[in-house]
This record gives C-alpha cells, sequence and structure tokens, in this order.
C-alpha cells in the first residue's frame, strides 16, 4: 500500500502484480543510496592514495552511473543487466587468475583491484537493502586494505571521513527498516550536532582501545608484502657496496674498494654505509625521511659491521668471502644462514618500504633468518651484513623474519671467556703503536669502578658509560693530522668527538683488554608514529655502535654515544603493551621535562610492582596463596575506596541543592534503597500516593508531608519549616521494616488483573 501511494505521489506508472510482489522489498530510500555510494568511493579512493597509485579512479564515476541506474530501475526485472554483470565477473575473476600466475606482486593490491570491478559491476544491480548491505561491507573492506597499505597519517583523514558516513548509513538503514522513507534532506531526522558527538566519542573511544589492547605474540599475523619483482642484468657477486654519497673529486661512487681516504661525503648520505670507512670525514648530515618500518619490536636496524680498524677508521676485511644467495622463482623468500650461535631469542617480524634513495645495503633487525625481497638475488657478507643487486630506491618494499637474542644480563656474566683463534685473529685486531696506550688508559677507568669488575660484559657496561660521562660531543672537532690516530686522538686529545667516534673508542678500549669487538653502523629506531604504527626513520638516525661477542651466546650491542641509551631498544620478555608504551613515548617527547619525569617515575614504580605481583605465581604454593591474598585486599581497597569516593559525591552533589529539595531527595533515595522507587513520570504527589498503598502508616505520614511540602515550597513558593522536616526525615530512616515484605506487596499491587 505505501509503495502504491508512493509511485502515485511521484507520478510513476504502475506495476504488474507479480512484479510488484517480486519487488516489494525494493530500497526506496534515496539519502540512503547517496551515503552508501559515497562510502564505497572514500574506500576506492583510500586505497588508491595508500597504494600509491590511480588504477581505481574510473570506479568511481562507473558506478556512481550504476547506482543511478539502480535506482530508477530497482522494480523491474532487469534480466539482461544481471546476465551482463555475471558475464563481466567470470570475466574479471580470468583476469585476476592471469595476473595472480603470471606476476609475483602484492596479492592485496590485485585483490583489492578485482573486489573495486566486482563493486563497480554489483551498483548496476541495487534493488533492495541488503544489496546497498553488500556495498557496504565491500567499502569496508577497501577501507581496511587501505590501512594495511597506509604508511602516513592521510589515511586517518579518509578513517574520519568514512566514520562521518557511515553514521548517517546507520540511521537511516535502521529508519528504512521501520518504513520511514525521508525524501527531503530536512526530514532526514539526523542532528550534526548529535552525529558529530556520536563520531568524536567513536573515534575517542575507538584510540583508546587501540592504545591499551594487549598484544599477545600468539596472535600476531604474519604480514609480509613485497614490491614488485626488479630486474638485474649483469653479473652480482655481493662484494660492491653501492653508496650514493660518495663521490671522488665531484664524481664517481666508490663501489667496495676501500679507497676513500680522499672521498667527498654528500650530506643527505651517511658515510658509514661502505665496505671501508673513514671517520676522518667532516660535516652533518640534513634531515631527511628515508623509510618506514612496521616492526613487532623497536630496534637498531643493523646494516653493516666492520673487524679490522685502520687507525682512521674501519675496513670489512673479509669482503671478498661475501656469499650470493638465491631464491626460487616462484617465491620471493631467502633463507639467510646464521653465521653464530644464538642463545634464546624471539621471532620479529618487519616490514620496511624506502621513501628515498638508499644503498644497496639492506637495513634488518639482528640475526636474520628469512628474507623478503624482490630480486632474484642478494649477498651476505661475513659480518651478517646484506646486500641487494641494486640500490634500494623509492617505493621498495621487503619484509625480514629475524630471530633476536633475548638480553640476559646474568646469562651473559656467566659467559665463557675462551674465544677461538678465529675470534682472537679478528676481534683482538689493533695497530700495535697504540695497544699498550689505550690498555692503560682503559685499565685506569675501571679501575675507578669502585668495585672489581669480573667478566667482559660489565666491562662494557661500564666502559660505554664511562665514555658517556667523561668525553663529549664536539661537532666541530678538525680533521685529525695525517699521523695521527683517531681513538688515540679522542681519548688523550680532544677528550671527546663526533658521535661514532664514541663507538670506535669502546670497540678499541675493549679490544685492548682483551674483548672481541666489531663495529656496527645502521639506522636508530626513529620516531613511532602511533596512528600508522610505523616508526620513521630519517638519514640523521644513522650512527654506529660496538657489538661485543660472548661464546655461546652471539654479538650485543652498546652505545656509548651520549645522549643515546646504552643499551639499544630490542625485545623483551613481555611485550603485551608494546602499543601503549611507544604511545607513552611519543606524548612524553611533548612534555616538560620535569613532568615527563615524574610520570616516568611513576609508571616504572608500577611496572616494578607488577613485575613483583606476577613473579609470586612462580613461588609455588605460599606465593600462590600470597597472590591471591594480596589480590583480594587490592579488590577490597579498590571497592572500598569506590564506594567512599561515591558517597563523597553524593554528598558533594545534596550540598549543592536547596534545603528543601536536599531533603525530598534524601528521602527518594532513601526509599529507593528499600525498593521503592519513584518513577520518572509520577508527580511528587501520585509518588506519596503509591507509597500508602505499600507502605504501612508510620511511614505514610511522613512521606506524605514530606512530598506536600515540596510541592508547595518548589510550585506555590511557601516557606517550609526545615527542622521540623529533617527530623521526621530521621525518623523514617530510623524506622526498621521487612524489606521483602514491601517488595512483595509492591510487585503484588502494581501487577495487572488479568481479562477474560
Amino acid at each position: 500500500m505505501f509503495n502504491s501511494d508512493l509511485r502515485r505521489r511521484l507520478g510513476w506508472p504502475a506495476v504488474a502484480a507479480a512484479e510488484l510482489s517480486e519487488h516489494s522489498q525494493a530500497e526506496d530510500s534515496l539519502w540512503l543510496r547517496v551515503f552508501v555510494q559515497a562510502l564505497v568511493t572514500v574506500g576506492i579512493i583510500a586505497t588508491d592514495v595508500a597504494a600509491g597509485t590511480w588504477n581505481s579512479l574510473w570506479a568511481i564515476p562507473l558506478s556512481i552511473v550504476g547506482a543511478s541506474w539502480s535506482w530508477f530501475s530497482r522494480r523491474r526485472r532487469n534480466i539482461p543487466v544481471k546476465f551482463g554483470i555475471a558475464i563481466g565477473m567470470v570475466l574479471g575473476l580470468a583476469m585476476f587468475l592471469g595476473r595472480l600466475a603470471s606476476q609475483a606482486d602484492d596479492s592485496r593490491v590485485m585483490l583489492t583491484e578485482l573486489l573495486i570491478q566486482l563493486q563497480v559491476l554489483h551498483s548496476f544491480d541495487l534493488p533492495r537493502r541488503k544489496d546497498l548491505g553488500y556495498s557496504s561491507v565491500i567499502g569496508i573492506i577497501l577501507l581496511g586494505v587501505a590501512a594495511t597499505l597506509s604508511q602516513t597519517t592521510i589515511f586517518g583523514v579518509f578513517l574520519l571521513a568514512f566514520l562521518a558516513i557511515a553514521l548517517p548509513v546507520l540511521v537511516l538503514d535502521y529508519r528504512s527498516r521501520l518504513g520511514l522513507i525521508a525524501l527531503r534532506f530536512k526530514s532526514l531526522g539526523l542532528s550534526a550536532k548529535q552525529l558529530g558527538l556520536v563520531l568524536l566519542g567513536v573515534v575517542g573511544l575507538g584510540l583508546l582501545i587501540f592504545a591499551i589492547t594487549p598484544r599477545l605474540p600468539g596472535y600476531q599475523l604474519r604480514n609480509l608484502p613485497v614490491s614488485a619483482p626488479v630486474e638485474f642484468k649483469g653479473e652480482f657477486d655481493g662484494q660492491n657496496v653501492i653508496n650514493p654519497g660518495y663521490v671522488r673529486s665531484g664524481a664517481g661512487q666508490v663501489k667496495g674498494n676501500g679507497q676513500s681516504e680522499n672521498a667527498v661525503f654528500d650530506p643527505n648520505f651517511y658515510y658509514g654505509f661502505n665496505s671501508e670507512i673513514n671517520q676522518n670525514l667532516r660535516g652533518a648530515m640534513q634531515p631527511k625521511l628515508i623509510m618506514r618500518v612496521r616492526s613487532q619490536a623497536a630496534g637498531f636496524w643493523r646494516v653493516l659491521a666492520f673487524d679490522q680498524y685502520t687507525g682512521r677508521g674501519w675496513r670489512l676485511s673479509r669482503n671478498q668471502k661475501t656469499e650470493v644467495l638465491k631464491r626460487a622463482s616462484w617465491s620471493y623468500q631467502f633463507n639467510v644462514p646464521s653465521l653464530t650461535q644464538v642463545a634464546a631469542s624471539k621471532e620479529v617480524i618487519q616490514t620496511y618500504t624506502i621513501v628515498a634513495e638508499f644503498s644497496n645495503l639492506i637495513p634488518a633487525l639482528d640475526e636474520p633468518k628469512q628474507l623478503f625481497f624482490p630480486t632474484q638475488e642478494v649477498a651476505l657478507d661475513p659480518e651478517g651484513g646484506l646486500r641487494s643487486p641494486v640500490p634500494l630506491t623509492d617505493g621498495l618494499t621487503y619484509s625480514v623474519i629475524s630471530d633476536v637474542p633475548y638480553r640476559d644480563r646474568s646469562q651473559l656474566g656467566k659467559a665463557s671467556t675462551q674465544y677461538s683463534k678465529i675470534t682472537r685473529s679478528l676481534y683482538l685486531q689493533l695497530p700495535a703503536q697504540i695497544r699498550d696506550r689505550i690498555r692503560q688508559q682503559t685499565e685506569a677507568l675501571l679501575a675507578k669502578a669502585g668495585r672489581p669488575l669480573t667478566n667482559p660484559y660489565e666491562k662494557a657496561l661500564y666502559l660505554g658509560q664511562a665514555l658517556k660521562q667523561q668525553y663529549t660531543l664536539q661537532p666541530e672537532l678538525p680533521p685529525l693530522a695525517a699521523d695521527a690516530d683517531l681513538v688515540e686522538s679522542f681519548l688523550f686529545e680532544f677528550k671527546g668527538g663526533y658521535a661514532d667516534h664514541f663507538a670506535s673508542a669502546l670497540t678499541v678500549m675493549l679490544r685492548s683488554i682483551g674483548i672481541p669487538a666489531r663495529l656496527a653502523t645502521g639506522l636508530g629506531t626513529g620516531e613511532f608514529n602511533p596512528f600508522t604504527g610505523l616508526y620513521e626513520v630519517k638519514n640523521t638516525d644513522a650512527h654506529a655502535l660496538t657489538e661485543v661477542f660472548f661464546p655461546g651466546n652471539g654479538w650485543y650491542a652498546f652505545d656509548p654515544i651520549p645522549g643515546h641509551p646504552l643499551i639499544p631498544p630490542s625485545v623483551e620478555i613481555d611485550q603485551t603493551f608494546s602499543v601503549l608504551r611507544q604511545f607513552w613515548d611519543w606524548v612524553a617527547g611533548w612534555l616538560p621535562s620535569p613532568v615527563t619525569g615524574a610520570l616516568a617515575g611513576v609508571f616504572a614504580s608500577l611496572e616494578t610492582a607488577i613485575a613483583k605481583f606476577l613473579g609470586l605465581f612462580s613461588g609455588g604454593l605460599a606465593g600462590v596463596l600470597t597472590a591471591v591474598v594480596l589480590a583480594a585486599g587490592l579488590a577490597g581497597l579498590i571497592w572500598l575506596g569506590w564506594v567512599s569516593w561515591q558517597a563523597w559525591r553524593y554528598q558533594r552533589w545534596l550540598h549543592r541543592l536547596a534545603p528543601m529539595e536536599r531533603i525530598y531527595r534524601q528521602m527518594l533515595d532513601w526509599l529507593a534503597t528499600r525498593g521503592l522507587h519513584k518513577r520518572p513520570a509520577q508527580t511528587p504527589l501520585e509518588y506519596a500516593r503509591y507509597i500508602r498503598k505499600t507502605t504501612p502508616a508510620t511511614w505514610t505520614e511522613v512521606v506524605t508531608e514530606i512530598s506536600q511540602t515540596y510541592v508547595n515550597w518548589r510550585y506555590g513558593g511557601q516557606q517550609p519549616n526545615l527542622p521540623q522536616l529533617q527530623a521526621q526525615l530521621r525518623t523514617l530512616q530510623s524506622v526498621q521494616l521487612q524489606q521483602p515484605w514491601i517488595k512483595l506487596r509492591s510487585r503484588f499491587q502494581r501487577r495487572p488483573q488479568k481479562r477474560f
């Protein structure tokens, strides 16, 4: 009947009864269709922007045409159109399978393009509300794919736009189910203010849930995206290191041949990414974003390590022993052989996206075991560095799975000091002319520890901290003389130097006292963006640190640069609330230092207390009982505090009321605790009559008098006798009555009588 009236008002021709019956569920809400189409449009644009392409923009006008056709044809059978849609879907699936078989691109992008093609075809046949629901789901899927592809906060704009459109869609869908079809925008029943408040609440709640949601290792999904295949022509031996920043006499690249003494370094590129580095170079880098990293743990994105100290810098002495690794033609996966024995470790998955020109060295967390890279070959140098046949360019994406070792201080302190012959020959090497002087200075620093340091781990910690405290960063350090040694000048002449000079000094000092060490270069963690979940790494995050070898455990890094943590970020035993910690680190960067220090102290105390409490459960039966008692006591204290706070709020609220209203509210609240609640629709006198029917006479007089006096005061302006009313209220509150009897009688008298 409603459809007939609507067609008559719009001047549409009548339809056959059979056709009307078949299409009686046709959706007549034009605005619902408009907003659903807007959802799909936002999803299409979001995926294109996230993927950095414009391959799907054609679908927007075509889907709008299809949606318009569906509106005007929603009551027709449209058999030819449906037949054409079926053929188009089959062709689209065939094209997708062909691309999937012939190309090794990111399957998410190809699946998204297939879904958009299906949505365009689907838009030509949207007669019913559930068909619009399918389109809404497609929009949600497209937005989800865009979320996995996006690496910038621009996705937040599309997310907010999607939510702002989705809220009216939900309202209009509900109204349509009730049969409330609005023909004009003014009659939609939507308040912009209300929708804005709901949107703000949804966004705020979503951010809170995202921050506090535990990240359990068992639920972490493996997402290993890789760029399209990169072709390399020629023979790849893995020995060349291509750093665009190294030039000689204004042109030419230094490709791993070790001749960098006369090089001039480009301020856009870090000098430490080469098979030999000269730390006598001077200059500062200009900050530039070079890559974004999605990782299950923060860390030092390691690039290279050096075993030979030259007096002016470092060299990879076994560069000619670099091994070339090959992958299968049907898979991007390279299996990386382990070069050292590692103790307990944690698997960490990382995905890197290069956004600026980089060298052909492949950053990764320490101890990579699987690399997913778009070339047919990569190389592994003897110090664990990975290399590509071609420089890493803007837009290249690859993934790494690393077994990052845990850092157990007590276990490392017990590590053996019996080193193999090859370890001593490679990682204890020093120029003879500086060895004795460096050793004496190192032993003098260790003597100031105030206690005997008996193992290499404690010595490395102490020396790293001593360098931070007793030597200074000197950005204006003049170049060294032709016959000067870098570390010797750092320790005795300048009392400091560039940031990387600290790492060289610590490495040489450890070698001088018989502890194997090497210099490693890479990129610091970078700045974590809590809105994208990515670490944004700049060229200025590149620096060197010291790696120390512990037999049976592997290599562990120490960072002696002032302003850096001595222990670089790495995996922890528990990272359940890692996102919350990262979000706090981001917030702390905007707060004043005193505030940050105070809050950090509070959080550290809470973390220690929680760790001790959880440790009780591993202390046997006594520990478990102690933990249970503490938990029960803490719960009781929390409950008592909550009750006290509620009582304080209640008293504070009463204090702000007028005296007469305060007495009346206290009476209502006391009666409510006895099961006699006042309904919002009841007037004070109606409630008093209800009390007379359900309670004894001892209550009736007091309730009636207080209620009548309240009405006279509120609506008649009469001044009450407050002392008398307060006395009556106290009398009422002192009466003891059988509460179950009141509830039973109240329910009995409220029960409606049956009609026969």
